[in-house]
């Protein structure tokens, strides 16, 4: 069914490897910096925009602080009065703040909105914050007696795909090099600055520690401070935004289409539901409403993806779900090279989670930024050729991919 156009002036991005309660900075900075910002990216005033959505995961457990709807309106005097909300999605708290204020624009109840994802994380102890992570699986049942949640929960989705398809670790290790080796060509990446080896990515214990199951250090996502935020549009004030700035109205980025869908919440319950050859169906539902929506044929009409690789087994996993391959046989996209730098269809050109650092709440809203970037040509030394004015897909996930959300980025 068609929908109301929505369209992306701006975003933008904080420095995901600066530690804010270091500086002596809260939540209230980072909204501040990153709505700013991308209202400034987005060549508009702090007074055009008419409402605001925020995604935060766990700022009540980090901080103490929740309300972050409230907080928005401090970033700006002209944001005083205007109507917001937060959403919360676990690590798709973004993606969902995105789909609220993108249907308000859709209804035409407003014209202009800002969308803020917002994590603060590295101000208490890593292990703490893996324990209040955690709030994301089904509490007690997933989570009692368990140290490490998410790596023996995603540990269990690599035995899965070892049980059904088989699985070498050699693919895990390739997708984690990539995302490493494109975060350093990313300003704004968590470990632009690291220095890894050989090492760092096999089975020594004292370079790559094990974590839980099959999951290593440089398997997993990293505890990371950000925000990003992105100015969304409709239609009539796109239109005047491209008269005023001499644009075409056709070469604004949109977003082309979206797909949503929300599993059972324990990842037992999803591993054991259907007789799908998908690991997870809703998962690769979610990706080809987004491509029908798009009215696209097929994920070989998108250029590049932002995916969400909390671990390099969920990296893997993107792979068959968005149709690269069949079922199972994602090894031949990273053995041909196809979703590696350079390749057919790139994956996470930014670095993604791992190299590029995952806020959790502002992960969802990071991926669109990067979309924007890419689509608009803005992308630097991350972009991928093809995407200036191409289409860019992400697919952001909550928990154990309980909720999904996917969206396509593009011009018509």
């Amino acid at each position: 069914m068609p929908h109301a156009p929505v369209y992306i002036l701006g975003g933008y991005q904080t420095d995901f490897a600066r530690k804010w309660a270091k500086e002596g900075r809260g939540f209230e900075d980072l909204i501040r910096e990153a709505a700013l910002g991308a209202i400034e990216e987005a060549r508009v005033e702090p007074g055009d925009v008419e409402v605001a959505h925020v995604g935060n995961f766990i700022g009540e457990l980090t901080a103490g602080q929740g309300h972050l709807g409230g907080l928005f309106v401090e970033a700006c005097p002209a944001f005083v009065g205007l109507p917001t909300a937060r959403h919360e999605a676990a690590c798709a708290s973004g993606s969902v703040a995105t789909l609220a204020a993108s249907a308000d624009i859709e209804s035409g109840r407003y014209g202009l909105a800002c969308v803020v994802g917002v994590e603060l994380m590295r101000n208490i102890p890593g292990a703490e914050v893996a324990r209040h992570l955690g709030a994301a699986a089904w509490v007690p049942r997933e989570t009692q007696g368990v140290p490490h949640p998410w790596p023996s929960l995603f540990s269990r989705l690599a035995d899965v795909y070892a049980e059904r398809y088989g699985l070498e670790r050699r693919h895990l290790v390739e997708l984690a090099r990539n995302s490493f080796s494109n975060a350093r060509r990313n300003p704004l990446a968590q470990t632009r600055r690291w220095v890894l080896d050989d090492a760092s990515f096999s089975e020594d214990d004292a370079k790559n520690p094990p974590v839980a199951g099959r999951i290593r250090r440089h398997d997993c996502s990293q505890i990371t401070d950000g925000a990003a935020a992105l100015i969304l549009a409709s239609r009539n004030v796109a239109a005047r935004w491209a008269r005023h700035h001499g644009v075409p109205l056709a070469r604004l980025p949109q977003i082309l289409g979206w797909g949503h869908r929300t599993a059972r919440m324990s990842l037992e319950d999803k591993l054991m539901a259907g007789k799908s050859a998908y690991v997870f169906p809703h998962v690769q539902g979610a990706v080809g409403d987004a491509l029908a929506r798009a009215e696209l044929n097929d994920i070989y009409e998108i250029d590049a993806a932002e995916v969400h690789d909390c671990f390099s087994i969920t990296h893997y996993m993107a792979i068959d779900h968005l149709g690269i391959t069949p079922p199972g046989e994602n090894w031949r996209a990273v053995d041909d090279g196809t979703v590696l730098r350079g390749g057919a269809l790139p994956i996470n050109p930014s670095g993604g989670l791992i190299g590029g650092g995952h806020p959790v709440g502002a992960t969802g809203v990071r991926m669109l930024v990067d979309a924007w970037k890419q689509v608009t040509g803005r992308a630097g030394d991350c972009q991928v050729p093809k995407a200036d004015r191409g289409r860019v897909l992400t697919l952001n996930l909550g928990g154990s991919a309980t909720t999904s959300v996917c969206f396509i980025v593009g011009d018509q």
